[in-house]
């Protein structure tokens, strides 16, 4: 149990310069966050994803990185971090971080060398003399990067990189790379942490086109890490960001050798569901997504700090998720995904946010929730790019949210402050306060899934309604059996499910959104309604 820690609990995504700010600079930092554990802890939080906090430019959240060794100052130091991954494990919480491997920002001291001719360093990234004809293709932000190959004046010659042109690609092909790579992994795992969140792991091992193709050692290298990783800590974990084929995925769990991977297809066809008020589809996801080795499994999540993506959708599914969560051009991202966050998607409405949450917590997985979702925190659309969804944490009606001290142009991120999401009618104290609130409720869907070890690890099955609107998820594990009930229709809906005599007699509610007649008559759900049974 001890070492397949991840498939059991919660995992709570953070970023640290918009937690909360400790020392009035306008900048959330590492001692904001460890004044929170308690809060995170209250919550049902078993393990703690940390955004990038290390030296950057901050000119793409912390992913353009300048020393993968640090943390940025505004932030804290070494000792604050270790404070909190300590302060963190006395609270039962674990804390992994991102690893970002596939690139670093153009002001790192490898690529500052490198362009002026350095000859080790010059071989840590990728270069070719002529602009490869392919250099259009494969661009990740469309409409904002214009190009995967950018001359360099000083080197003379052009760089690859995958996503903007400030963060040049790490050339993996070479082993000092690689050596590099893995003396990072254990510099972390050493200072105690639980392991990683692997940013864009198909592009980490992606061979690069080009006239000088450097071709990449795929998937071996990630198992390689995983064994340093593994000698450094028996526990610790890989989890990757790897938006995949299905006939992709098994790779990356054997051969490349993560215990856990976000369920991206799960994720656009629960979305898709929640949109036709159709379980099908998400039905149909997670039927393509199971059978993955015994030991792995996968992370849930209904929004993270990136746009959703839906380019796996059809043209006419894509349409349809759009027009019920994003009709208007400026909610939606790179013609692909939505640049929202949960509460306003769902229009506010307590009932289809809870309703989401249900889902989330009873799928076969680990849920993952992202920071503020708990509260229902709202979006600033004025925001360029993904940074609508990366507004600061709201904790009370005071000015500023009670993020900061700082106001105006002292906050290094924004706070919603108007409107029906601003943090005078949103926050984490007016809800701690309120036993209906949002946060409240969610903590009290927590506790009950963890008395259900079922769900998220037991042998699942769909059980047939006859409505496409409900969705019965039966989980066996351990000799025991739990039943999750789900009504994607905003209408009153009936469920009658075939279920041996003795089961049905044995059927105890555990959790519902109101309360309901009879378990031996048909089951009855109100619109966006859910229940939880265990099967005695």
């Amino acid at each position: 149990m001890l070492q397949r820690w991840y498939k059991h609990g919660l995992i709570y995504e953070v970023s640290v310069r918009a937690f909360l700010d400790s020392n009035g600079d306008g900048i959330g930092d590492l001692p904001g966050l460890t004044a929170k554990l308690d809060y995170l802890a209250t919550l049902g939080v078993t393990c703690l994803w940390l955004l990038p906090f290390q030296p950057s430019p901050w000119r793409d959240d912390g992913y353009d990185i300048t020393d993968l060794y640090g943390v940025h100052p505004d932030f804290g130091n070494l000792g604050d971090f270790v404070q909190l991954v300590e302060q963190a494990g006395d609270r039962g919480i674990r804390v992994i971080i991102d690893l970002v491997l596939n690139h670093t920002s153009n002001e790192h001291p490898w690529f500052l060398a490198a362009r002026e001719g350095h000859p080790k360093f010059r071989d840590y990234y990728v270069w070719s003399g002529r602009r490869p004809p392919d250099a259009e293709k494969g661009i990740v932000f469309p409409g904002v990067q214009k190009t995967t190959w950018s001359y360099d004046r000083a080197a003379r010659q052009y760089y690859f990189h995958r996503f903007y042109d400030f963060q040049p690609d790490l050339n993996v092909a070479n082993p000092d790379v690689r050596e590099e790579m893995s003396k990072i992994v254990e510099f972390w795992v050493q200072l105690g942490i639980a392991g990683f969140r692997m940013d864009a792991v198909p592009f980490l091992i992606e061979p690069v086109s080009g006239e000088d193709p450097h071709p990449g050692p795929r998937f071996e290298f990630l198992h390689e890490l995983r064994g340093r990783l593994s000698w450094r800590r028996g526990d610790a974990i890989l989890l990757g960001e790897a938006n995949v084929e299905r006939d992709a995925i098994e790779d990356y769990y054997t051969v490349g050798g993560m215990h856990m991977l976000f369920n991206f297809p799960a994720n656009q066809h629960l979305w898709l569901s929640l949109a036709t008020e159709d379980g099908r589809p998400l039905v149909r996801a997670l039927e393509e997504t199971a059978g993955i080795p015994a030991a792995d499994q996968w992370a849930n999540f209904l929004r993270n700090h990136d746009e959703i993506d839906l380019g796996r959708l059809s043209d006419e599914e894509r349409a349809t998720t759009f027009a019920a969560f994003g009709p208007r051009k400026r909610m939606q991202l790179f013609g692909r995904g939505l640049r929202r966050r949960l509460a306003p998607m769902l229009g506010g409405d307590r009932r289809r946010i809870e309703l989401a949450f249900s889902l989330l917590l009873t799928l076969p997985g680990t849920p993952v929730i992202y920071y503020g979702d708990e509260i229902g925190m709202g979006e600033d659309l004025s925001l360029p790019e993904r940074n609508p969804v990366r507004t600061a944490m709201q904790w009370s009606s005071d000015r500023g949210g009670g993020f900061s001290a700082a106001t105006g142009n002292a906050l290094a991120v924004p706070v919603i402050s108007s409107g029906e999401f601003g943090y005078r009618s949103v926050n984490a104290a007016d809800q701690e306060r309120d036993p209906d609130s949002m946060l409240r409720w969610l903590r009290g869907a927590i506790r009950v899934r963890t008395e259900c070890p079922e769900f998220g690890t037991g042998a699942w099955k769909v059980l047939p309604t006859r409505d496409p609107g409900v969705l019965a998820m039966r989980f066996d594990a351990g000799g025991g059996a739990v039943l999750a009930l789900h009504n994607l229709a905003a209408d009153r809906r009936r469920a009658a499910l075939r279920m041996p005599a003795n089961e049905r007699a044995g059927l105890r509610e555990l959790f519902a959104d109101g309360s309901y007649d009879d378990v031996r008559r048909p089951f009855e759900l109100a619109g966006h309604g859910y229940r939880w049974f265990r099967i005695e």
